[in-house]
């Protein structure tokens, strides 16, 4: 059983509020220092004409971990990938990918989970890359990532059986106002852990008189959901067998809304895409949340 010490700086962690939108260059403290477990999620898009951008894992003018997406004449489109380390001014030796998850003017996910071993690096929820520890990773206590990259999201969780219930929780069901409606670019962050014995959670972007988007995972079913309720009547099912939750674990749901659809990314990867069936985004200005979930962190 962990001491209360190291449960405190996981928790600390754990609500750390997720950055959305941040401007590039970006740079945060890592509240608690990393403890093994922890995972980084980085969700953003490379820029079209982008020639390289690092997501670094800094302590001091130590570079801990470098990931470096570059791009080149010779591979126009898809790059690769230079992870590396540098400390007391020097570089070290590079570890090179020649393929790249991160295609330019493309969207992308990337979670680093910190491991005893190493750092395992995942994008759009596929491992990619294991890049052994040079530094102890209990040094890194910044994340910065700069270059032609827009983002997101960076956010912070845990890879853990299940968190008890904590000071500060959201009650479930959750109401609140989405300020200004569902504009396109609007990234809606909800972070929590799934109860162990959960039959079903929904997450609804309403409007006066409807909902717009309704995301349901039903575990009692296996499978989630996506649909509309309009004119006192839901739309046709939008059913998909593949379940990115997990009962009694953690995760953070992105709903990131464009003129067209909604976009669903959990944990990190990208799961489900919802034609809008309702297009006045300004009027769709409530997030709910219900069933057999704790919440601990929402952006609206």
């Amino acid at each position: 059983m962990e001491n209360s010490k190291n449960w405190g700086e996981k928790m600390a962690v754990h609500l750390q509020p997720p950055f959305i939108n941040p401007t590039v260059p970006f740079s945060t403290p890592i509240q608690g220092g990393f403890q093994d477990g922890m995972i980084i999620t980085v969700c953003g898009r490379v820029l079209p004409d982008a020639d390289r951008f690092n997501v670094n894992l800094e302590h001091g003018s130590d570079v801990v971990l470098q990931v470096n997406p570059r791009y080149s004449w010779l591979l126009p489109i898809s790059g690769y990938v230079v992870h590396n380390t540098r400390q007391n001014g020097k570089w070290g030796w590079e570890e090179r990918k020649v393929e790249t998850p991160f295609p330019r003017g493309q969207m992308f996910s990337l979670q680093i989970l910190i491991t005893q071993e190493s750092y395992k690096i995942s994008t759009n929820g596929e491992l990619f890359s294991e890049y052994k520890h040079r530094m102890p990773f209990s040094k890194v206590d910044r994340i910065c990532v700069v270059g032609m990259v827009e983002l997101n999201v960076v956010a912070f969780h845990y890879r853990v059986s299940h968190l008890p219930a904590l000071p500060g929780s959201l009650m479930v069901p959750y109401k609140s106002i989405i300020y200004g409606g569902v504009q396109p670019g609007k990234c809606i962050v909800i972070q929590g852990v799934i109860n162990p014995q959960a039959k079903r959670v929904g997450f609804s972007l309403r409007h006066r008189t409807g909902i717009a988007f309704d995301y349901s995972p039903r575990f009692d079913e296996n499978v989630v959901v996506c649909n509309c309720y309009e004119n006192g009547k839901w739309g046709e099912e939008e059913r998909s067998g593949q379940m990115p939750f997990e009962r009694g674990q953690t995760f953070l749901v992105t709903i990131c809304c464009s003129p067209d659809n909604y976009e669903v990314f959990v944990s990190g990867k990208k799961t489900h895409t919802f034609s809008r069936r309702y297009n006045n985004m300004e009027e769709i200005d409530v997030l709910e949340v219900s069933g057999d979930v704790q919440l601990t962190f929402v952006q609206p």
